[in-house]
């Protein structure tokens, strides 16, 4: 009797430009790419064409690509689907219509449910790697006293975006990640005193979660969070 194939979370990787036969580097322990972080296998499909700053900037020639490599991944066997970036979130809807498996493609689809979590006075900080790319549109908030409570900071100009947008990126310390996004959060909390929780974009950033949680005492959301609610689903 044929073993059976272990499920598999499919992620949706970005075009980093490594040469034919390339090795990209192992993921960390925590990492959105990492088994361990989900306690299961994942499997991957580059969308072609899709380098960082083409996805952050948001190029919508990049759909094709995309469900092409959600396909991809369905056949392969995976039972949802994620992605290596949250500004992917411009794909969801047609990610989604595509493949007949749950799809979560940004962090930013926990928007609405955290804001209901939280006091109506309170105030959930996105940290993006690009805050200067980031529009309304992202956030799937129509209210705008929903919106009002939502506020965005970015790491543009710090050590982690630069190397990310390098082809093929550069490699960045956890230390220099965690330093960004403290920077970002200190800055935040500085003119919004009534943050309640902080929402992570980029999937960059869940390896400093935890880092970021003990320093602030607040909720810190990342894509990991919503994967692992997938899993727990459909496993």
């Amino acid at each position: 009797m044929a073993s059976k194939i272990p499920p598999a979370l499919g992620i949706l990787n970005l075009d980093c430009g490594l040469p034919p036969g390339a090795t990209p580097p192992a993921p960390l322990p925590g990492s959105l790419r990492n088994p361990a972080t989900h306690g299961l296998p994942v499997i991957f499909e580059t969308v072609a064409g899709a380098w960082a700053g083409n996805v952050i900037r948001g190029d919508p020639a990049l759909e094709p690509a995309c469900i092409a490599a959600a396909r991809r991944l369905v056949a392969r066997g995976a039972f949802a689907i994620t992605s290596n970036c949250g500004f992917f979130i411009r794909h969801q809807a047609a990610v989604a219509a595509a493949v007949n498996v749950p799809v979560a493609m940004s962090s930013l689809l926990l928007v609405p449910m955290l804001l209901r979590q939280m006091p109506p006075a309170a105030k959930l900080a996105v940290v993006t790697a690009d805050s200067t790319h980031f529009g309304d549109d992202l956030l799937g908030v129509s209210d705008p006293a929903d919106r009002s409570r939502v506020v965005i900071g970015g790491i543009e100009g710090g050590k982690y975006l630069q190397n990310e947008l390098m082809c093929p990126p550069i490699p960045t310390d956890v230390a220099d990640i965690e330093e960004d996004v403290a920077a970002c959060v200190a800055r935040l909390r500085v003119a919004h005193a009534d943050i309640a929780a902080i929402l992570f974009e980029c999937t960059g950033f869940p390896l400093v979660a935890p880092a970021i949680r003990r320093l602030t005492k607040l909720p810190v959301y990342d894509v990991t969070n919503l994967c692992r609610m997938m899993i727990a689903s459909c496993t």
